[in-house]
């Protein structure tokens, strides 16, 4: 059987590294992860880490951090994101 994956909106934004400005957007969300602790620097690795519910996750340079539709945040690399997901 096939399936077809349900259009979902999700929020999205680019880690840029550790530069300035690290990411393309700052929405509140992001803001909000920082002070939860669920997003937070690994700088000795140039990494960001993501608390999700199967472990830390580790986004690298480039990577998008999605808000997916229940609020959890995961790391996409980028060639899975242009494939997956276009603006709305």
């Amino acid at each position: 059987m096939k399936y077809k994956k349900k259009p979902v909106v999700v929020e999205a934004v680019r880690f840029n590294g550790f530069t300035d400005p690290m990411f393309s957007e700052r929405p509140d969300w992001l803001d909000e992860a920082f002070k939860s602790n669920t997003l937070f620097l690994r700088e000795y690795k140039a990494k960001l880490a993501i608390s999700t519910l199967e472990g830390l996750m580790e986004a690298s340079e480039g990577d998008y951090i999605v808000k997916g539709v229940d609020g959890e945040l995961y790391a996409c690399k980028p060639d899975i994101f242009k494939r997956t997901y276009q603006k709305a």
